[in-house]
């Protein structure tokens, strides 16, 4: 088991254990003094120094230095890439007590892999929905970063908290993040990779929706123009086949095999996880008003092609086909856009989210700019927005929009009580609390 306790605590306590005086250790290459000095912490040993004295101590360098011999370090490092899998292809509820688990048996000498583990934890409760536990998770972390930045980077963990923010409906404070982590990226010169990609995706979220032009725009459309999506293919057969040869590998005790196993399993799902997450950037950046039609037909096509290949992203896939739908309206093409419409709604089966009432209500407005009744789309739309559930997050943005857009389409009709009806329904779509205790959503419903 992992050593408690400092470097300097485990060389006298080993020196102790064989009966050796602090001459004797030191022998005729160190001085006495300076393995006191180890000893109470005011001197930290060099590689050189360290091997040495684990020679004299009897024990290995690994195990000196960070209270964990070789083949526990690498169970260890083996538990974490499992943890990842799990995360990543399997349950978070699991993968966040395979987490804990590494953090309760690791020990301060080896902080930089109990952070990761904290990280590793911190995203399977986001993963979760558990937001406010979350939030607290990557804000100690981000404070541990500040401290002690060989540890961890706080950039990711700047950006995994903007879009906690969001999701829970403090936009303000997402906001606030999300430009912060802009400011370090842009310093640091990055436009590309999977920081990049996520820290586009957050700002194209966050942004104001009276936004059309900011630097932090101006960062999303370089970041999509220059980040070459791969090709997006389902690789979760040869992910789980290789993840199950770690796990054999690991039971027959050969550990590094395992770990490397783990690592091509990992490496295996980075090209799907880039794609989707571009592909989620690129569909928020085609719902800006201003977005050139072209640039958005363009951004939208390929999303929705992402979105398509993987069945854990159906509902993203019918969120796609409806931004689509609205960038065709934009372009004055109602029957392509009551077509994307249809496609959404046949994705749809369980008629949940606000998807299929935003299909409805491009539906009613395809009806309505080409002098059809709409009446029956308006009445399919109003009926699905009021058998939501109240959202514990992320949603009420949404659904406040769709229910200003129902009454803009109702102000058409010259319907003025379920116009009236339904801008009251917006406001409270856009006042309902969040999940985290004391959060609540910005109650401007802009149109």
């Amino acid at each position: 088991m992992p050593s408690q306790g400092t470097i300097g605590d485990r060389v006298r306590g080993l020196r102790l254990n064989r009966r050796m005086s602090q001459a004797q250790l030191a022998g005729p290459d160190l001085s006495d003094s300076y393995v006191s000095l180890i000893e109470s912490g005011k001197r930290t040993p060099t590689p050189v120094v360290a091997r040495l004295l684990a020679e004299r101590l009897g024990c290995t360098t690994e195990f000196l230095l960070h209270g964990i011999e070789p083949r526990q370090r690498i169970d260890t490092e083996l538990g974490l890439r499992h943890a990842e899998l799990e995360l990543q292809h399997g349950d978070p509820s699991v993968a966040a007590d395979r987490f804990t688990e590494i953090v309760k048996a690791a020990d301060e000498e080896n902080a930089m892999l109990t952070a990761h583990a904290r990280f590793g934890r911190a995203r399977a409760l986001e993963a979760q929905g558990r937001l406010g536990q979350a939030v607290e998770a990557f804000e100690r972390l981000r404070r541990e970063a500040a401290a002690h930045p060989e540890r961890l980077a706080d950039l990711p963990l700047t950006i995994a908290l903007s879009r906690c923010y969001q999701r829970a409906g403090d936009r303000l404070r997402a906001r606030d993040l999300a430009a912060t982590a802009l400011a370090q990226a842009d310093r640091l010169s990055i436009t590309q990779g999977e920081i990049a990609v996520d820290l586009a995706a957050a700002l194209v979220e966050a942004r104001s929706e009276r936004e059309s032009d900011s630097p932090a725009l101006d960062y999303v459309k370089r970041v999509l123009d220059m980040t070459d999506s791969p090709e997006v293919v389902d690789r979760s057969g040869e992910i789980q086949a290789l993840w199950h040869a770690s796990a054999a590998a690991a039971a027959g005790e050969d550990s590094a095999l395992a770990v490397r196993l783990a690592d091509d399993a990992i490496m295996a799902g980075r090209p799907a996880r880039l794609s989707l997450q571009l592909a989620r950037a690129a569909m928020h950046w085609s719902r800006l008003p201003t977005a050139p039609i072209g640039e958005a037909e363009r951004l939208i096509t390929a999303a929705s092609k992402a979105f398509a290949v993987f069945p854990g992203t159906l509902r993203e896939h019918g969120e796609s086909l409806i931004v689509h739908a609205r960038v065709r309206l934009r372009a004055g093409d109602p029957v392509r856009a009551g077509e994307l419409a249809v496609s959404a709604l046949g994705l749809s089966h369980d008629r949940s989210g606000t998807t299929p009432a935003e299909a409805y209500l491009v539906l009613a407005t395809v009806a309505l700019d080409q002098d059809v009744d709409a009446a029956e789309h308006l009445r399919s739309a109003h009926q699905l927005l009021d058998t939501l559930d109240r959202p514990v997050f992320g949603s009420d943005r949404q659904a406040a929009r769709c229910w200003r857009e129902l009454g803009d389409l109702y102000g058409r009709v010259e319907s003025r009580a379920q116009q009236t009806a339904a801008y009251r329904k917006a406001l409270e779509a856009a006042g309902v609390r969040s999940a985290m205790a004391g959060v609540t959503v910005d109650a401007t419903v802009t149109r």
